[in-house]
């Protein structure tokens, strides 16, 4: 037996970065921007910030509360904290979820952050003068092997294998040096970095103007109100079969007044206004502004309650949290919704960039924006170097879980905890970037871990909060070392409101990504995740299903030998 170092944060400036770190990421300057503007812009913000205060904060809180508490006991792991918070056994085994989702998610997100240093380095280099989305999605292409099985284990500067290398090591060597020497050290310089260099390029995207004199609509104000107007005009076309399609959405008004004008000449175009009350009734939209608190704050990871079993008895963990939330809300909407789509329709259009999912906003059509504007090498350069100063600063938080895990229950050191977490991810990762056609196999682990599990742990979470532990136990634990005092009410939030809609939303999630429900008309159609596992079998994605359960079931079998989880119980 190894006896563990207790490790803790150095100071609680550095334990708010790294929490923030964590949650600041892709999504916040890439997935963000597009779930606001396909789903209305000023209704979605509505439900967004509905889902934070009504989730997403409660759950925030809950896990910080939680993690402090269970670290006091000496227990740094979900499984750890889970079953000393219960005393039952059952719920150990729910703590697996949260070592599972960050290490599963890691073997993904490590590629992917790899992607964000290549770009920035041939940005530098000089290698990304595109002409065209399409120019830009080749190189996409090409860069990450999305054409064929194998096609991604290049080494050159336009092949992602040099950067995946390069990156794994650097969060397995500044892991290895741990929570305050590593983490804590890291996030105090790269999240200030970060910051700085998004507001430099906030200054560059809002200065843009009308770059193109012959497209008057396609300038910065229609790229905001692309994404912030709370109404949204959409120009539908009639069909062969008579059925209203949509065509474009418009925004600039001269535009608007020369649509409405055709449409009130011709019986197969129509325009329709739709307001924020008629947005708000699209239960689509709810569960992207739920879907997005998630990935936005980190809850539901395994990570937040990781991270705060390393703070002491009389540490704050009510204004920590709340300053980790702000920091995170901060620079996604703020920063990254005032960045990304903006600059975008002003090169491109409102029709260049609508559809557009997170990866073909970021790695085909911002390139191309970025080569198209003054001075575009260097504001390429640094908008990739954000992207991946935020990617590290939550794969090493994805890490941590892991590490704590495997040193609790194996009573293990630091350096065979890394050794050994390495490989598992090493191997994974190498599936993820082997099986790199059409991004199979990471569409699919991230389906499965990177939401359907996250909505799992995070309901287990809130329930285990208000209904084991107690709310109000739990906020009481939460005034030691306080400066400020969570509300009252959020006591019966937490113990009521917050499971209940969890469990709404996850079961309409269910109904419309794994049944294939439509929430709008009724109609049903399996979703693909589906298709591909048990109606039309595809073996990568079959085999993604299989790493998931090979890995969880390790690390169900370690928490099932621990010999701390087994003695505890309830007198204890």
């Amino acid at each position: 037996m190894v006896k563990r170092i207790k490790e803790s944060w150095n100071s609680r400036l550095g334990v708010i970065l790294a929490v923030a770190g964590s949650a600041v990421g892709l999504g916040n300057f890439l997935r963000f921007p597009g779930q606001a503007a396909e789903y209305g812009g000023g209704a979605f913000m509505l439900a967004y910030f509905i889902s934070f205060l009504l989730i997403g904060l409660p759950i925030c809180w809950a896990e910080w509360i939680m993690g402090r508490h269970g670290g006091q006991a000496g227990f740094n792991s979900c499984p750890g904290i889970f079953n000393y918070i219960t005393r039952r056994p059952a719920f150990k085994y729910i703590g697996v979820i949260g070592v599972l989702i960050p290490v599963i998610i890691y073997m993904y997100y490590v590629y992917i952050e790899a992607w964000c240093l290549g770009y920035a380095v041939n940005f530098l280099t000089g290698n990304m003068d595109f002409t065209s989305v399409e120019q830009s999605g080749e190189f996409w292409g090409n860069f990450i092997g999305i054409g064929a099985d194998g096609s991604a284990m290049g080494f050159g500067l336009q092949q992602v294998g040099f950067y995946l290398l390069l990156v794994f090591i650097l969060n397995f060597v500044l892991i290895y040096r741990g929570i305050s020497r590593g983490i804590e050290l890291f996030c105090k310089y790269a999240m200030p970095t970060l910051v700085v260099i998004a507001f430099i390029i906030l200054l560059r995207v809002l200065t843009l103007g009308t770059p193109d004199l012959e497209q008057p609509a396609r300038n910065v104000s229609n790229g905001l109100g692309f994404m912030w107007n709370p109404v949204k005009h959409v120009v539908e076309l009639k069909d062969e079969t008579g059925t209203w399609v949509v065509d474009r959405e418009v925004v600039d008004e001269q535009r608007l007044a020369a649509v409405n004008a055709a449409a009130a000449n011709s019986d197969t175009m129509r325009v329709r206004h739709i307001s924020m009350r008629q947005q708000l009734l699209n239960p689509q939209l709810w569960l992207a502004a739920a879907g997005q608190i998630f990935f936005s704050l980190s809850v539901g990871f395994g990570v937040i309650i990781t991270y705060s079993s390393y703070m002491s008895k009389n540490d704050d963990v009510v204004l920590s949290g709340l300053a980790a939330t702000s920091a995170n809300e901060f620079c996604e909407v703020a920063l990254g919704g005032l960045i990304t789509l903006p600059a975008a329709v002003t090169f491109l259009g409102v029709a260049g960039v609508a559809g557009m999912g997170t990866f073909g906003l970021g790695f085909n059509v911002l390139p191309m924006v970025f080569a198209s504007m003054a001075f575009g090498e260097m504001f390429g350069f640094l908008f990739f170097f954000l992207l991946f100063l935020a990617a590290v600063t939550s794969s090493l938080s994805m890490l941590q879980p892991g590490i704590a895990f495997l040193e609790e229950a194996m009573k293990i050191n630091r350096k065979q905890s890394v050794a050994l977490l390495g490989l598992i991810t090493a191997i994974g990762c190498g599936f993820v970037v082997y099986f790199s056609k059409d991004v199979k196999a990471l569409d699919t682990l991230d389906f499965w871990i990177g939401t359907f599990l996250i909505f799992v742990l995070s309901t287990f979470q809130i329930i285990i909060f208000g209904w084991v532990l107690g709310a109000d136990k739990g906020l009481d634990f939460a005034k030691q070392g306080a400066a400020i005092r969570i509300p009252r009410f959020f006591s019966f939030v937490m113990k009521y409101i917050s499971p209940a809609l969890l469990l709404i939303i996850f079961g309409l999630w269910m109904a419309a990504n794994i049944f294939g429900i439509n929430l709008s008309t009724g109609e049903t159609h399996y979703s693909n995740y589906v298709v591909d596992l048990f109606i039309e079998p595809n073996t990568v994605a079959r085999l993604s299903v299989g790493l998931i359960l090979l890995v969880a079931g390790l690390f169900t079998l370690i928490t099932a030998i621990n010999p701390d989880y087994k003695n505890l119980n309830k007198k204890q």
